[in-house]
């Protein structure tokens, strides 16, 4: 009979063939061609992106132009609803890497952001049109761009500004004449509203006096366009109803984006704002993404049928035979200390732990830091005693060849398809060499914590529950207490329009992730338990996969 590993990847391996076709089919509709390129900036530093050329753009009839910009901690990926879309109406789109994120070289914040490289080279491609080009930046992509144009006042025509600010702390005061004919796209509850534009709440912005100076008026009327598109001192705010990271994902944020290109911009193919096929790719590579998962625990059970990983298999230690109070209180301290520390540990690093040539990625250390902290809280309260397999090496050894499998699969994926996994703020990609380095700094303290965390959940085994039993309560135990934690902070923010966790929002919004992530964890890890009877072969599977997920999609401050 054929174990049930291939059949799971083989299964995983169809999504991901499926899904990454799939996606590549979408981002290349009607003739448009994806290139990963990498260009120098003037002070030397290698930069990335993503160039779309639609078909028709050549050196003869050139095309408008548009400069697309993620924000902090993302990468040129993340602008793939907007380049997609802005490709299909005819515009040459240059989705970049900011410095120190995705494959950019460099230090995070540094040469503005990577802004006006990139406006350069967008200008010195022969098939762009550079009387028409624009600039459209999310986040900390905003201040990218508006780098860009201050560095070239005269090299852009109009601009997009989503869930992003001039002035401080990042970028020029802007004014009733600078930026050139501006957009805002700001929605209802962005949860930055504090720091772009000093009002507490984000459907409050119409009234920030920062944003009235920029609009040169006192009274602003979301969709109505305030100065001069032909003098080129527009200027139109747009709220859609979403958050601050739901822009990435959000027609009507990303439809605001395309009207206003459609009205400052000459040369592209008219299509109405709203018809729009990106959300096709969201969801191919979201297929993709679970196929890789489907895959990796798939290899890790064939893998563990060869005879060298045969010490391995063991059936696992007598579970609990009920939900007794014991349980439950074990329940609640797993699923709640995380997320009663997540704060804290975060803050903690930003005060305490700067980036340096050691720890480069603040992001990355805050995860470590809260995962070591974690581990050990558990180590006190629960005294574990779960008996760790005495084949660390053997351990290791099928966790890297499980998890080469999988970077295997996705490096193919990316060389072939133009893409990566990833749904929304859930993104896997392939690592830089420069991000590998820095994965092994990060390696060992994640895997020790990981390998702690799976011990402690092996507990919460009961004795006599279905597989879907089994998983779900593994899934809450570990992803639970994130769950509560992101149901109060944005219940409140939803019915008030005001963030509890406003004093560090960018915290609020790294803590989405990490209800999926560890609910990933927490399958992978159960599944290894069955097989292994040991936290170990699956903790070591999940602080590879962990380190990986983080360094790729984080910045790195310190180059």
């Amino acid at each position: 009979m054929i174990r049930k590993g291939w059949w799971l990847f083989l299964f995983g391996l169809a999504l991901v063939l499926g899904g990454s076709w799939q996606a590549s089919r979408i981002q290349t509709a009607a003739g448009i061609t994806v290139q990963d390129i990498r260009f120098r900036s003037p002070a030397g530093t290698v930069m990335s992106a993503l160039l779309y050329v639609p078909p028709g753009a050549t050196a003869a009839s050139p095309a408008p132009g548009i400069l697309a910009v993620h924000g902090y901690i993302n990468s040129r990926e993340t602008q793939d609803g907007f380049a997609i879309e802005f490709a299909r109406r005819g515009y040459v789109v240059l989705a970049l890497d900011q410095t120190g994120h995705g494959y950019s070289g460099g230090a995070a914040f540094s040469e503005g952001f990577g802004g006006p490289a990139g406006l350069a080279y967008l200008r010195g491609l022969p098939m762009v049109d550079k009387a028409n080009i624009g600039l459209e930046g999310h986040s900390m992509g905003g201040w990218t761009v508006l780098a860009a144009a201050a560095a070239m006042p005269d090299g852009y025509r109009a601009m997009v500004l989503e869930g992003s600010s001039t002035g401080k702390p990042f970028a020029a005061d802007g004014t009733p004449v600078w930026p050139r004919n501006l957009a805002l796209v700001f929605s209802r509850y962005d949860e930055f509203s504090k720091i772009m534009w000093d009002v507490d709440r984000a459907q409050d912005v119409a009234s920030s006096v920062k944003l009235q100076a920029v609009f040169g008026a006192k009274s602003i009327v979301p969709g109505q366009i305030y100065g001069s598109i032909a003098d080129g001192t527009a200027r139109r705010l747009t709220q859609p109803v979403t958050t601050h990271p739901g822009d990435h994902i959000s027609h009507a944020a990303i439809g605001d984006a395309l009207d206003w290109f459609g009205q400052t911009l000459a040369g592209g193919t008219p299509l109405p704002p709203g018809d729009q096929i990106w959300f096709g790719k969201e969801i191919a590579t979201g297929f993709a993404l679970v196929g890789f998962f489907a895959m990796l625990v798939g290899s890790f059970d064939v893998l563990l049928a060869l005879p060298v990983f045969a010490p391995l298999r063991r059936k696992p230690p007598a579970a609990s035979p009920n939900r007794d109070k014991g349980w439950w209180r074990q329940f609640a301290l797993t699923a709640l200390v995380p997320a009663l520390i997540f704060f804290p540990a975060f803050i903690l690093v930003t005060l305490a732990l700067p980036p340096s040539a050691l720890l480069p990625q603040t992001v990355t250390t805050q995860v470590t830091l809260w995962a070591l902290l974690s581990a050990g809280i558990t180590l006190l309260l629960r005294r574990a005693t779960q008996r760790l397999a005495p084949h660390w090496l053997r351990s290791a050894l099928l966790a890297l060849a499980t998890i080469g499998i999988g970077y295997g699969v996705l490096a193919a994926m990316a060389a072939w398809f133009t893409v990566d996994f990833r749904f929304w703020v859930l993104a896997l990609k392939p690592l830089s060499l420069d991000q590998f380095r820095i994965a092994l700094v990060y390696l060992i303290p994640i895997s020790f914590a990981q390998v702690v965390t799976l011990g402690a959940l092996a507990r919460l085994a009961v004795a006599g529950d279905g597989w879907l039993l089994r998983y779900g309560s593994a899934k809450l135990a570990l992803a639970g207490g994130f769950i509560l934690l992101l149901l109060v902070d944005y219940g409140v923010f939803f019915a008030t329009g005001q963030l509890p966790t406003a004093f560090d929002p960018l915290t609020s919004v790294i803590a989405i992730q990490f209800v999926p992530l560890l609910a990933i964890i927490a399958a992978i890890g159960t599944f290894a338990w069955a097989r292994t009877g040991s936290a170990v072969p699956g903790g070591l599977l999940c602080g590879l996969f962990v380190t990986w997920y983080v360094v790729a999609g984080t910045a790195t401050q310190v180059s």
